[in-house]
């Protein structure tokens, strides 16, 4: 079998069974372990796929650039927006994680509803311009491709607030690879955020769900729960039975 119908292939059974396991599919395959690394090696670069120990999974399309974003999963990121904020109580303290759909949570927010909204995201910030809520901002070094800040400043700054709940951004969730983003100082901020929040939710839209990227933001159990319209998926069974709260949008 040449390379390119190999690689055809893998992404195949990727998108079908969600991961792949370089063993099990070498052997099926009558192929050698180094090859199949090797295919995975190539499918990483080139963004198809992401390698993790034994194999590999689904790259998420959640880490293209901000504006290829704003056009992807839109009903979905709005239905997860709106179960976000039905957990918002009047007089809460709330830090919203920057991105796409955290941005449609403003678009759900009632803008009568009185409450403090922290954020690192100048981009939601000024959503809120129009809205009863308080907004704090956290400033920084501007990371361009989400449109937040980040770095050892925004960090400090954070280290001072307290929430009663963040809503956190992430453009993968699975249940091995748990929460991944694609930068790891975007990363960094994301834990720090959590750190001074009582309770922290995902916004799971669909193309993040079972989907991985390469650094790790949080592991499941660090989490309240996860807010996702993905009703029915092998990943969200998986989440379910290990006990994992997950929020149905």
């Amino acid at each position: 079998m040449l390379a390119a119908a190999r690689k055809e292939l893998l992404l195949a059974r990727l998108r079908q069974d969600g991961r792949i396991v370089a063993k099990e599919i070498a052997a099926e395959l009558g192929l050698s372990d180094d090859s199949i690394r090797r295919d995975l090696r190539e499918l990483d670069a080139a963004g198809l796929a992401v390698r993790v120990y034994g194999g590999a999974l689904p790259a998420s399309p959640a880490v293209a650039d901000y504006a290829s974003r704003a056009s992807v999963a839109t009903d979905s990121k709005r239905r997860v927006a709106a179960a976000a904020v039905a957990l918002i109580e009047p007089g809460a303290t709330v830090i919203i994680d920057g991105g796409t759909t955290a941005l449609a949570m403003v678009d759900a927010l009632p803008r009568g509803l009185e409450c403090t909204i922290i954020t690192h995201s100048p981009t939601v910030a000024a959503a809120l311009v129009d809205h009863a809520a308080s907004v704090f901002i956290i400033g920084g070094q501007l990371f361009k491709h989400s449109v937040v800040a980040c770095g050892a400043a925004a960090v400090e700054a954070a280290s001072a607030i307290s929430a009663d709940l963040f809503f956190l951004g992430v453009t993968g969730m699975h249940p091995s690879e748990a929460l991944t983003t694609g930068d790891p100082d975007e990363a960094a901020m994301k834990r720090a955020l959590a750190a001074r929040a009582a309770e922290t939710w995902v916004l799971a839209s669909e193309e993040k769900v079972g989907a991985a990227s390469r650094f790790r933001v949080l592991g499941l159990d660090d989490v309240a729960g996860i807010i996702t319209d993905v009703a029915d998926s092998a990943t969200v069974r998986e989440l379910r039975g290990a006990g994992v709260v997950v929020v149905s949008a």
